[in-house]
Order: structure tokens, then sequence, then C-alpha cells
């Protein structure tokens, strides 16, 4: 699969890119785990595009690692942030050595700087409510 061909609906694709660059790392607290995270963008790309994929905790410092390199996405997934696209990796993705060099980039086409309407998801408050009579 191709950058440019990933959409919202994608679901664990493969795809194989060039390691462009990791911004600036945030801490963030989960709403999962209540614990304090590191963050990071870091834009990849291919002959079609080029995306955000968001790194999480250590593997910040692995695309630290492989700035410039050329590697392949395993079973990685999208998500919408802000109604910006996203790769990840998650529980079950991986990173790995390609078959091939990605030597050109084609930066003019950010598949994250798009707009998709996000679907609303509705909270539910399991907290008990005092009961009215």
């Amino acid at each position: 699969m191709k950058i440019a061909e990933i959409t919202p609906e994608t679901r664990r694709f493969s795809v194989t890119f060039k390691v462009l660059e990791v911004m600036d790392e945030k801490s963030i607290v989960s709403r999962r785990d209540g614990m304090e995270h590191r963050v990071a963008d870091v834009l990849v790309g291919d002959e079609s595009g080029v995306a955000l994929l968001t790194a999480w905790d250590d593997e910040i410092d692995k695309f630290r690692e492989l700035v410039g390199e050329t590697v392949s996405l395993v079973n990685g997934y999208v998500s919408l942030y802000r109604g910006s696209l996203r790769l990840g990796l998650g529980r079950f993705g991986s990173i790995t050595q390609p078959d091939r060099k990605i030597e050109k980039v084609n930066t003019e086409n950010n598949i994250s700087e798009r707009k998709y309407e996000e679907e609303r998801r509705e909270r539910r408050d399991f907290r008990r409510r005092p009961r009215r009579f």
C-alpha cells in the first residue's frame, strides 16, 4: 500500500516509508491508564505522499534513530486526531526492514493536512446519580 491510498477507513495495513522527521514531544496523561506518557508526531513519506505517525514513549526514541532510513510498518492502524489523519503502530503493529529503499518522497501530498469529519462517540457516565422522586 502507498501512503496516498490510506484513508480513515483503512484497517490493518502495511506500508513502506522513509522516516523524515521526529517533531517535538509532549507529555500527556492518558485517559485509559491515568499514567503520564510521551507522545510525538513523526513525519513519514513515500513516492505518493507524506503523513504524520503518532509515536508513544519508547517508539519516539526508535524513530529518532531511524530518521533518513526506509522502514516498513506492518499491521498499522489509522486514527483521527482533531479531524486529521494519523498513522500508528498500536499493540499489533511492528517496524521491519523493507526489501527496497525509498529515494524520492512526495512532500507535496500531505494526507494528514486533509480534514475529515469525526464520528461523535457518545460518552457514558457510569457514576451513580442520585435518584429524584
